[in-house]
């Protein structure tokens, strides 16, 4: 396995860790169009890191790579909404949350290298 499968599965594992461990800060960022905001976080959180421990794994690896390229489009509203909501956008400076959102294109090419 090369060092960037790790660090990708890595990425994940530590992304969906941060969703159970801080899930305020996560549910300020979903839209509010969408319901149970902290079943979202959690349920997300989990998806995460399952998904990203499952590319350590040669037997699921596609699956979970599926998984996390699926994901990674499913996340885009997110990003845009906090993109275009100043509330949702924690304060971050609008260039930061553009590069966020161009930033999922290169993940969704990563995670999908492993498809």
């Amino acid at each position: 396995m090369s060092w960037h499968l790790y660090l990708l599965s890595f990425v994940f594992i530590i992304a969906g860790f941060f969703h159970l461990i801080r899930p305020k800060a996560f549910m300020r960022i979903i839209p509010l169009y969408l319901p149970y905001h902290k079943l979202l976080v959690y349920l997300s959180g989990i998806a995460e890191m399952i998904a990203g421990i499952g590319l350590l794994f040669i037997q699921i690896r596609t699956f979970s790579a599926w998984t996390i390229t699926i994901m990674l489009v499913l996340f885009f509203p997110v990003h845009i909404h906090m993109l275009i909501n100043k509330k949702a956008g924690l304060n971050l400076p609008k260039s930061i949350l553009a590069f966020r959102l161009l930033l999922q294109f290169g993940l969704i090419y990563w995670a999908y290298q492993y498809a």
